[in-house]
Formats: structure tokens, C-alpha cells, sequence
């Protein structure tokens, strides 16, 4: 007989505990080793138990106190770096997506999810697969570019924002120095900075960014 996946099953609610082990326990490749009912406990639970009893997979509730399943997963990947974690959810925030796979959790489960669909999530997670549904992986995209797009802002000084905002206005270097009260020089050592860190070529370019972003004629 093919050995069975070890499971744990990691959720504050006692009656979610007992679904997930009563769908687990139908199919017969599966099997629950251990459970807990936050991540503190999950790590001091897997610490204690025996190499044979380690499990394949745990199956984490994101939201819990004391420790959360983010926070968990982050510790337990990096403590078991064998076992592969299954963020398991009510809600699908797309930040928080983000965060659990940033995290090690391989994949992202919503806990309306069928006996079946855990089943496949579990042994895809055994075999080292991530099972990401298409609302899921829509949510890990918008989130990774609202990241993305955040961490771009960040680049940009507040005096290169206004800098970009004027010349969104088509203002010359001329203008934007005496509007900010700054040397021409310095307008155009701030317009090189935004050419280099925008990744763009010329004004004109950094003019269609800017109202891409929302900035143009704000004086950002």
C-alpha cells in the first residue's frame, strides 16, 4: 500500500478542525497526525514530535491568535524546510495572498473549497505542486503588481514628484526651477534621476507617466 501523506491541521476553531480531518479522512492516501490550534502551538507541537510523525503538509488557518498563519508559515518553512504549508482562508485579500506565499506557503486554499479540491491541493502539495484556484491566482497578480507599482512610488523623492508633475504641464527647466525655487541645475540633475530610476527616455515619456500615475499638474 502507497504510504499515506501526513497531514496537520493548524485552525483556532474547533469545529473547522474537525471538518477538515473528517475530509481528510475520506480519502485513504491522506492521514491527520497532529492538529493545533494556532501557530505558536503548531511549532512547539512539531518540535516535539518524532521524524516519522513529521508532516508532509499542513493545512494553516491564516487568521488565528497568538500566531498567525502567516507568521507560522515564515517559521515552520524555514525550521522544516520539508514540509510544504497550505494557506487555508475564508477571505481572499489580495495583500494577504501576497504575504503567505512571500511567506513559503505554497499554495492558497479558500476553505469553501470541496472534499475533493483539498484532497488534490494536499497531494499536489506533497509532491511539491502549488494549487492556486483562478480567483486565487487573479488576487496573487493584482497583489504582486499593486507591490510593485507601490515599490516604484517609493523610489521617487517627494521634490522629483513635484519635478514630474510640472513637467507634465509642459513646463521647461526654466520655469520648474523658478516655480520650486531651485537652480536650473538642480532641475535638471532631478529630471536625469527621474529618466534613470522611471527607466524612460525622454520628457515626454516622463510626461505620460506622470499622468499615468495620477500626478500630472497635482504638484506631487
Amino acid at each position: 500500500m502507497k504510504e499515506q501523506i501526513k497531514v496537520m491541521v493548524v485552525d483556532d476553531h474547533d469545529m473547522v478542525r474537525v471538518g477538515l480531518r473528517t475530509y481528510i479522512m475520506l480519502d485513504e492516501e491522506l492521514s491527520v497526525v497532529e492538529e493545533a490550534s494556532n501557530g505558536e502551538e503548531a511549532l512547539r507541537k512539531l518540535g516535539a514530535l518524532d521524524a516519522e510523525r513529521i508532516p508532509d503538509v499542513i493545512l494553516m488557518d491564516l487568521t488565528m491568535p497568538v500566531m498567525n498563519g502567516i507568521e507560522a508559515t515564515r517559521e515552520i518553512t524555514q525550521r522544516f524546510p520539508s514540509i510544504k504549508v497550505i494557506m487555508l482562508t475564508s477571505f481572499l485579500e489580495e495583500d494577504k495572498v501576497v504575504q503567505a506565499v512571500e511567506a513559503g506557503a505554497i499554495s492558497y486554499v479558500l476553505k469553501t473549497i470541496s472534499s475533493e479540491q483539498l484532497a488534490h491541493a494536499v497531494k499536489g502539495a506533497a509532491a511539491g505542486m502549488p494549487v492556486l484556484n483562478p480567483e486565487v491566482s487573479l488576487a496573487l497578480t493584482r497583489g504582486l503588481r499593486q507591490r510593485s507599482s507601490q515599490t516604484e512610488d517609493e523610489v521617487l523623492t517627494a521634490r522629483e514628484r513635484e519635478v514630474l508633475s510640472l513637467i507634465s504641464d509642459g513646463k521647461s527647466n526654466k520655469e520648474i526651477a523658478e516655480a520650486l525655487h531651485i537652480s536650473i541645475k538642480t532641475v535638471k540633475t532631478h529630471v536625469s534621476n527621474l529618466l534613470m530610476k522611471c527607466e524612460l527616455d525622454d520628457r515626454t515619456q516622463l510626461a505620460i507617466y506622470a499622468h499615468r500615475k495620477g500626478w500630472a499638474g497635482t504638484g506631487a
